[in-house]
This record gives C-alpha cells, structure tokens and sequence, in this order.
C-alpha cells in the first residue's frame, strides 16, 4: 500500500476473492498484494485526466470476483483425453472451465479487459500439467500424429498474445511440475533447467548453490524483466528476453548456451560450447520462435557470480532529453565499461517518476530550482555498476564523471533504490487504477542513437493524439550503438476493442518511424501483422522456411503467431495505411 492519504484517497480494492475467480487470473502476481499510487501521484492523475474525487468514489469496472463459468464445452474426443492421461497422470489432464481459461491470456491490458467483461475465447481444449521432457516429447509426437494444435503457458506474463489457443488443441502448462533443476556446473559455470522453471526459483537456486550444490560461492543468472517474479525461463527464451540489468550481463539470447525441443519432426538439442564456427548458430534460430517451431524442454543457462555488495548506485538530473541521450551514448561509447542498469527517462516519465518514487516529497526537488532545470524538460538518469568490486567502483566513477561533463545534477542513490523497491511491483498498480477505468500498459523498441529522437518524437506524437492521454519513454537496455526505447501509456479506457484499436496504432507508429517491431516482448499474435514488413519479404521467407521444416502441419503455436497463416490482407507493411 502507499503512505497514508491526508486527503481523501479511493477505496483501492484490497478485499479477498475467490481462487476460482476472474480476477484470479488477470490479476498481477500475489493475492495478496496490492499497490496504490502514493496522494501525489493520485492528486497529479487527477489533474492530468481531469477528474475529481468523485470519480474515485465508486469502482467504473467489473472487479472480477465471480467464479469462472461459461457454456463452451470441449470438443476434444475421450480417446485422445485417454491418451494424455495415460502420459501425465488422470489429475494432470484437465478440462474443467477455470483450467481452460486461465492459460488462455495473457497479460497485456487486452487480455485484462476481456476478463474482466467475461470475454471467454480462444480456449484450449484440454490442459496438461507434464512432469518431463519425455512426457513432452511424447505428447508431441501424438498431437503430430493426430494433428492437435499444441500450444504452451509458462508464467503467463505475455503482453503480445502469444500464448492464445486461437486454433483449440491442447495447452502445455509449465508451472506446476516442469520446473525442475537438471544440472549445475560450477566449473563451467552453467545451469541447466527445465523451460518452465520460474526467475525467483531460478535465482533462489544460484543464490542457495553452496547448499544446494556444494557450490564455492553464490550465484545469479543477471536476468532480471520487469516481470521477473512471474515469468518463466521457457518465456525469456522463446521469446528473446531482456532484464533490467542487461546492459551488463546481456539479453537472454546472450545468457542462453544450449537448449532442447520435442518438435514434431523430433528432438532438437544443441550443445554447450561458448562459441564456434559451424554453420549458422541453431541456438539462435530457436531462440525467439514462440513455440511455432517446437516446444523447449531444458535450457542451459550462463551464470555469473553474485556480488551484490560490489553494487555502486548513482542517480542525475540531466536539463533536457537530447542532452540526456548525448551523455548516455558517452557512456556507453567510451570503452569503460557498460553499467548493469541504465535507465533514462524522458521529460513526461521524468514528471511522473519524481511522484512515484518520493522525490517530491523529499528536499531534493529543491535542487531543481536552486539549479535552474525547468520541470517538463529535465531527464532523469538513474542506475548502477555490478561486477568485481575494483571494476564496479572504477565504472561507476567513471559514469558520474561523464554525467557531470553533460551538466547533470547528481541525485545520489536515493532515486535508484526507490526504483529497486519498486521494480518488480510496479505492474500491481495497473489493477489498483484499473478498477476505476484507468487503463495503463506497455511497448517497446530498438532504435539507434541516430534515429532515437526521430522515433520517439513520431511514436510519441501518436500517443498524444488520444486526448488527456500520459506518454511516458525511457531508453534502458543499452547498447554503443543504440538502446530500447520503452513507452508506458495511461488513459482512460473502458472498450476491450478500443484498446486494441488504440495499441494496433502505436505500433503502426513504431513500423513507420523506422524503429524495430519489438526489443525483447517478442512478437506473438498481437504485433505479428507488422513483422513481415519490418524485417522484409524475402528476409520473412527464411522464418516460413524454417517454419515447414520443423511444423509441416502447423500444430505449433498456430493462429497467427510470428505471422505465420495470418491471411496476407491482415499484414501490415511501412506503406499500408493501418485499416485500409
């Protein structure tokens, strides 16, 4: 919860609910918690939407504490649920309506809005709970045979339709025994797990290596999205995942080493050699396939050693965006090192951050005015430095040198560990404001340094165009050569379709203005129309082909992800006006 309201502060609901319940399933994370925005923030939402507290008096949208119940029966035939049961286990295979349902969404604000109006489709048949990766490659090999659409759940967290049953079949569902720890070792510093073994279980088991292990140290995996506490290693995977701390430690497609599939044409294994040259890298082609190509088993990861106290925190005001950028790029371009985190965020996140984590109501918002740095134009910077402690320290003064050359006004730590507290948290509040028809979700980018302003100028003059409408970008995942662009939206919104309407434009915003399609959400169905004109026909050929390969009879995955049988007249290219 925040810290008390002096005013009037809204009923956020924070009541029990039913494990059976909507809400159970769209809601974000723990049960138990929620996450309100603190009197400031609530005071500037206000203003910003033009509402009162009147407006806060009574929830606009459905709660979703009614238990999960509609008239869709299963088609899927006795002999097949026979044959699944005789794999997993009776308790394993289940068709009940709250089983079907609750792999059948994301978390993107679309998939929220028609729980939350009890919009049930796209249903799975049948859900199964396998144990093994031979229990896997065997329901696989059935589904081939018999040609049932096969699709896989692993934390949920998927804000691109990516995990949707459009076609029926089964539903793999990965969180309640396939995740599991293979192997760990300490010489070659790897950790192999099963795909749906989740990021806290993950690191718990790093962190824990001398006593789980026999371990000579502690341990961590550096990856850690936004979504960490409800994701799955399978997701980061198939999907190209990015952490928070990946401009130190890397993308998941930098983490990954080795990684196994039961495809319909068999077994896919690659192995656990850092580099070599043979061939176009397989672990690269799997990688970020979605399961259109197959269903991943078992992942050898890279670990690091784990040094939290060799952590150097620093936070600066920087006195506009392009300013802000022109530092970063020094940063990363100077050759001493690349911070573990590094966020800079615009001037409208910056407005809204400076609430969200205290600063307003702390004395440093003095030091604004003291130093001239007009609010609505002023950027603020924040991150920190992991790795050997003589390394860490040196990159860190290094970085505040670079800062202060730019004419940035140091914050100290003070911001960057109220952003820790939270960065994994942060997405409860969409439920807390969501219950009075404040919508808020995300998207993302690559862009480069040379570009950057361009895209974010166009991408941002879209969003805008949506009245009483807050835009907020920050650049993390940063690269020498360029850096992710993030935009977080919040609006008033009520139509699941409106969204999709609304979002479908930011992403046409994205395509046109020269960006890349996605940084590290992934593509699933929902951004999938854009794809084939992002990276170009005759590129978009190699993705069928590999495709046809592995799926002859498109069981995987099916229904539009990667764009794969999405109808030609549903693709969008750079020159195709959005709903012609």
């Amino acid at each position: 919860m925040s810290h008390p309201y002096k005013g009037f502060e809204p009923k956020w609901f924070n009541q029990e609910f039913s494990k059976l319940s909507y809400r159970s399933i769209f809601k974000w994370g723990d049960p138990h918690q929620i996450k309100a925005p603190r009197e400031s923030l609530y005071k500037l939402m206000k203003e910003l939407f033009q509402l009162s507290d009147s407006d806060f008096k009574e929830y606009t949208e459905n709660l979703g504490t009614d238990n999960v119940k509609f008239d869709i029966p299963s088609p899927i035939t006795e002999e097949h649920l026979a044959y699944f049961r005789q794999i997993c286990g009776d308790e394993f295979v289940r068709t009940d309506d709250y089983s079907r349902l609750s792999v059948a969404y994301g978390k993107t604000m679309y998939d929220i809005m028609r729980l939350r109006n009890q919009i049930v489709e796209n249903l799975p048949d049948a859900v199964l709970y396998p144990d093994n990766k031979e229990q896997i490659e065997e329901i696989v090999a059935y589904c081939q045979q018999e040609k049932i659409p096969v699709y896989v759940y692993g934390g949920g967290s998927s804000v691109t339709r990516g995990v949707e049953c459009v076609k029926g079949g089964i539903s793999l569902d990965m969180r309640l025994r396939f995740n599991k720890v293979i192997s760990f070792n300490e010489k070659d510093q790897t950790i192999t797990v099963e795909a749906g073994m989740s990021g806290p279980n993950l690191e718990k088991n790093l962190n824990d290596a001398q006593k789980l292990f026999g371990a000579k140290r502690q341990y961590t995996c550096g990856h850690f999205p936004q979504s960490f506490e409800y994701s799955s290693v399978g997701g980061w995977v198939v999907t190209r995942g990015s952490g928070q701390n990946s401009t130190y430690y890397g993308g998941i497609s930098d983490i990954v080493l080795a990684q196994e599939y039961a495809t319909p044409v068999g077994t896919i294994k690659t192995d656990t050699y850092p580099r070599k040259a043979c061939g176009p890298d397989l672990n690269q082609i799997m990688m970020g396939s979605e399961g259109t190509f197959g269903v991943l088993t078992h992942v050898t990861l890279k670990i690091f050693r784990y040094m939290p106290e060799t952590i150097k925190r620093f936070s600066f005001m920087f006195p506009d965006w392009e300013t802000g950028q022109a530092a970063a790029r020094e940063i990363m371009q100077s050759e001493a090192g690349h911070p573990s985190v590094f966020r800079l965020s615009d001037p409208e996140e910056t407005s809204l951050m400076l609430y969200l984590y205290g600063v307003m109501d702390s004395p440093l918002k003095n030091i604004f005015k003291i130093k001239g740095f007009k609010p609505g134009e002023m950027c603020l910077f924040l991150g920190y430095t992991n790795g050997e402690k003589g390394f860490s320290k040196n990159l860190a003064k290094h970085t505040k040198k670079v800062c202060r050359q730019f004419g940035g006004i140091s914050l100290t730590g003070y911001v960057t560990k109220g952003w820790e507290k939270g960065r994994f948290n942060d997405p409860y509040m969409r439920d807390t404001m969501q219950d009075f028809g404040i919508v808020m979700d995300t998207m993302e980018c690559t862009v480069n340094w040379s570009n950057m302003s361009k895209v974010h100028a166009e991408v941002r003059k879209y969003c805008k165009s949506r009245p009483n409408t807050i835009c907020m970008t920050h650049m993390s995942h940063v690269y020498p050569q360029g850096a992710n662009l993030y935009w977080i939206f919040i609006t008033i919104m009520h139509d699941p379709e409106e969204f999709r309407a609304y979002h479908a434009g930011i992403l046409d915003a994205i395509q046109k203005s020269g960006a890349s399609m996605s940084h590290h959400h992934g593509i699933g169905k929902m951004f999938a129309p854009w794809l084939e004109g992002f990276i170009g026909k005759n590129e978009y050929q190699v993705f069928l082909a590999l495709k046809h390969h592995f799926d002859p009879d498109n069981i995987m995955n099916p229904g539009g992800t990667l764009g794969f049988d999405l109808p030609e007249d549903q693709k969008i290219s750079k020159d195709k006006k959005l709903y012609e």
